[in-house]
């Protein structure tokens, strides 16, 4: 039974202290992830121990195979009182309730030592019942000139109390709390004074041989068994045998506490192993949310996030990329400073120049200096309206990057209808006019030139680089683009034939607001982050551009600067068939 006067259970309250709601390095608690790990491995084992210890298909095995034996035993016993006690009847006054026509029955004394003999060598219990029902002995019954004397088996003395038969009784009392499946009759005990109030004797008295298990008034497994004593087919008695379940029941729980000694051996590793996984995950990941924590509310960059890439495991993958990501995170903020800075640096020219311009308009009373002056004003504000134009692109550049779709773009077909919409005469700014211009095409034919990415923004890229190649080249130069595959990238060329690229320049060209223009052009007609753009697109791409000079071509002396080349490097797209 269970005891009724325990106290309450305060599951809200065991929740709160198992599951804090955050990562605070002062909880002294359990983690939420430990607490689920340990009650998703202590669950499952609770269902598999339970299981086994339900034990219903063991212990009917062990029920049927001793009423096997009672039944083999029943029959025996039942032969040797047919062979023994059965002796011929000559007087019908001996046996009134016999057939008149029987000329053989039971000999109540010899059934009687029979019995008594028999009984010394069985743990059962054995009851004979003569034809008419009635009781003829009990091997727990002795007959003496007092009367009749019950015999009661004894309960055995405790022995020695040690740790193992304290833990065997107190685990017994537990797993009695435990159903099982085996679910028996219950034993009619006031049922056993006639042979036809007994259902096995029943069965008995008609030539049959019955087993059967019962449970007690108190909770415990007896077993009956009778079967007939015939002499040619016919029916002189019944032998009972009646042997109580304790041994079988010894057998069951001396199981089931090895069983749960099993159980709780692998619920306790269970439960080391659940805590060690539980500190290999939780423990790190509060680290590393602690870390992002920091970073988060922190106006420094004295927090870094712990390094776990000796882990080679997820935990240190997300380390690593959080790593990355903190980085990435401080490099735009300072990026996002730098062109802040640029901004301003670069509005505050034409504005300058703009204010000047303005006040010296207004002292001014020539009208020749005024209309100068009012160029002046006017491309400074061409100027700035082209330089905020260009600083919105840029800033919304990332977003719209993140967002622009990536299908299979063939970067031939692109360079071909870049080709051929530049390949009419050129308009440019400056003192040059509108030029025919050559761009050439080195692309061989058999080449697959096609990369995964958006096809407007490489568009933007070629035309862009395309655009600056004409801009430098001379009057009777040429653009020559080419194209090539190196491993898993494919390489695209564009090379003018122009004064090239100061040294100390090839990286700064690709700055913000960095302006190297041909000499021909007027001062301020370009932003400066058309490069700049370029290579975010390219990067954005998964790919890179780099510039360099083209030294002693066509002729030229080994080492003259021929002009500039920039290249672009895309990663390959496979095409699977």
């Amino acid at each position: 039974m269970i005891p009724r006067n325990l106290p309450r259970l305060d599951v809200q309250g065991l929740w709160k202290r198992l599951t804090p709601s955050r990562w605070d390095p002062e909880t002294g608690g359990m983690s939420a992830l430990t607490f689920r790990i340990l009650a998703v491995n202590i669950i499952a084992i609770m269902i598999l121990g339970l299981g086994i210890l339900y034990m219903g298909q063991y212990t009917d095995s062990l029920i049927r195979a001793e009423l096997e034996s009672m039944r083999d035993e029943a029959r025996l016993f039942a032969g040797a009182i047919a062979e023994g006690a059965v002796r011929p009847v000559f007087q019908m006054s001996a046996v009134p309730f016999e057939d008149p026509m029987a000329t053989e029955a039971i000999k109540p004394e010899l059934a009687r030592r029979m019995v008594r003999r028999l009984g010394d060598l069985s743990p059962s219990r054995l009851r004979l019942f003569s034809v008419d029902g009635s009781v003829l002995t009990d091997s727990h019954q002795l007959r003496g000139p007092g009367g009749v004397v019950q015999m009661e088996q004894l309960t055995p003395e405790p022995g020695n109390i040690s740790f193992d038969s304290l833990f065997s009784q107190s685990a017994t009392r537990f797993l009695d709390l435990i159903p099982t499946h085996t679910r028996l009759p219950t034993y009619p005990e006031h049922l056993v004074a006639s042979v036809f109030d007994f259902p096995d004797t029943q069965t008995a008295m008609i030539g049959n041989i019955k087993a059967t298990a019962w449970e007690r008034q108190n909770g415990r497994i007896l077993l009956t068994a009778a079967a007939p004593i015939q002499k040619v087919k016919q029916v002189m008695g019944v032998v009972m045998l009646i042997r109580d379940g304790s041994e079988l029941e010894k057998d069951i729980a001396e199981v089931r506490v090895d069983v749960f000694r099993v159980f709780l051996g692998a619920l306790g590793i269970t439960v080391m192993l659940s805590i060690y996984l539980s500190g290999l995950i939780s423990k790190p990941l509060q680290k590393l949310a602690r870390a992002a924590e920091s970073v988060r509310v922190g106006k420094g960059r004295a927090t870094d996030i712990p390094d776990m890439s000796d882990r080679n495991d997820e935990i240190g993958e997300l380390s690593i990329a959080l790593r990355d990501m903190t980085q990435a995170l401080w490099d735009r903020m300072d990026t996002i400073e730098r062109f802040a800075a640029d901004v301003s640096h670069e509005i505050k020219n034409p504005l300058t120049s703009l204010r000047s311009a303005v006040e010296t308009a207004l002292r001014v009373k020539d009208d020749a200096s005024r209309e100068k002056l009012m160029d002046i004003i006017l491309h400074d504000v061409k100027r700035l309206d082209r330089l905020i134009s260009d600083i919105s692109s840029a800033s919304r550049l990332d977003s719209e990057l993140s967002r622009d779709e990536m299908t299979r773009v063939d970067l031939k077909a692109l360079l071909y209808r870049l080709r051929d919409a530049l390949k009419k005469p050129l308009a440019r700014t400056g003192e040059i006019g509108d030029i025919e211009t050559g761009i050439v095409l080195d692309i061989p034919e058999d080449l697959s030139l096609l990369v995964r990415g958006n096809d407007s923004r490489l568009g933007q890229v070629f035309s862009n680089l395309i655009s600056n190649a004409l801009s430098f080249s001379p009057e009777d130069g040429k653009v020559t683009i080419r194209a090539r595959q190196a491993g898993a990238l494919h390489v695209v060329m564009v090379e003018d034939e122009g004064p090239g690229i100061p040294e100390n320049k090839l990286e700064t060209v690709f700055e913000r607001f960095y302006s190297e223009r041909p000499k021909s052009e007027s001062y301020g007609n370009h932003s400066g982050l058309g490069l700049s753009i370029t290579r975010q697109i390219v990067e954005a791409h998964g790919g890179r551009i780099r510039a360099e000079n083209k030294r002693g071509e066509n002729g030229h002396e080994p080492g003259q600067i021929t002009g500039a080349r920039f290249i672009v490097e895309l990663p390959r797209l496979e095409i699977t068939p």
